[in-house]
């Protein structure tokens, strides 16, 4: 926390250079995570061989060190020097959802720019935040601070009762649910044509809040000037029949935000380290 303390004391864009000269160095350093990204995307993209995975995951180790920088800049940055460098897009779809009066629940999904976005892009759309606690207490503590300060709070994601009480106040909700939290808390549903452990909380909240559900996803311009937070039209297949159908919904939007920036993803993730059967092995293993 603190050498991310001292590169918040960079200018920006030094401070962007800086992370991106680390990730790419730390791409043949870090063999465990390494092999991490390259599995996810043997197994993502099939259709690419192996020397253009390679150079997809060179590049999403150069975004992953520039998330460092990002990170920095967003708990302990200059908030007014950044002012500009993120472009919203698809704004009405938020605005037609609000007019519901239900509060919106805006699903995202883990990108390396994560952090930087929510102080940039609140201005024009705060929301809440429902995040994972961490275990380490100063990491916790600095990130949990730096989230209240730039959104409208942060909500750990067991706390029911917070999340909709944001709700029914009429207000947004940021909900990301691509990460793998295990058997207990999941359905099945396909994710780049993979059967993938997805939370299936997001069909309970729509159906006793009635909060619309809006996706929006962001990335990185591809000169490293700023940033694109976009919103797309409301997912009205949600609630469906069922928490199958609903995550199926969930993962093919998320998917097709992947596609469109593959090497802006969190690709370090075990995303399919839960199988839907218990004996089958993982994925990840040698």
């Amino acid at each position: 926390m603190g050498l991310l303390w001292c590169l918040a004391r960079l200018p920006f864009p030094l401070a962007t250079r800086v992370g991106l000269g680390l990730g790419r160095l730390l791409y043949p350093l870090i063999r465990e995570r390494r092999k991490i990204v390259l599995r996810n995307l043997e197994l993502c993209f099939p259709e690419l061989d192996r020397k253009r995975r390679e150079q997809l995951a060179k590049r999403n180790f150069a975004y992953t060190g520039k998330a460092f920088a990002e990170i920095a800049h967003a708990w302990w940055g200059n908030h007014d020097k950044l002012a500009g460098r993120c472009e919203v897009r698809g704004i009405e779809h938020l605005r037609e959802a609000q007019a519901q009066g239900h509060g919106v629940i805006l699903l995202s999904a883990h990108f390396t720019c994560l952090e930087i976005v929510a102080p940039l892009a609140s201005a024009v759309a705060p929301c809440y935040v429902i995040y994972r606690p961490q275990r380490n207490p100063v990491i916790e503590y600095c990130m949990r601070s730096a989230r209240d300060r730039n959104t409208l709070g942060a909500i750990p994601r067991n706390d029911v009762r917070a999340i909709l009480k944001a709700l029914r106040k009429g207000h947004s909700v940021w909900y990301a649910a691509d990460q793998d939290m295990g058997r207990r808390r999941s359905v099945f549903a396909p994710f780049f044509g993979i059967e993938t452990a997805t939370v299936n909380a997001l069909t309970r909240l729509v159906k006793i809040s009635k909060a619309p559900v809006v996706p929006v996803f962001f990335h990185g311009k591809p000169d490293h000037s700023g940033y694109v937070a976009e919103f797309f039209p409301i997912l009205r297949e949600i609630p469906g029949p069922d928490e199958v159908s609903d995550a199926a919904v969930v993962n093919r939007a998320i998917e097709e935000a992947v596609r469109r920036h593959p090497e802006q993803y969190f690709w370090v993730h075990r995303r399919f380290k839960t199988r839907p059967d218990p004996d089958e092995p993982s994925p990840y293993r040698d």
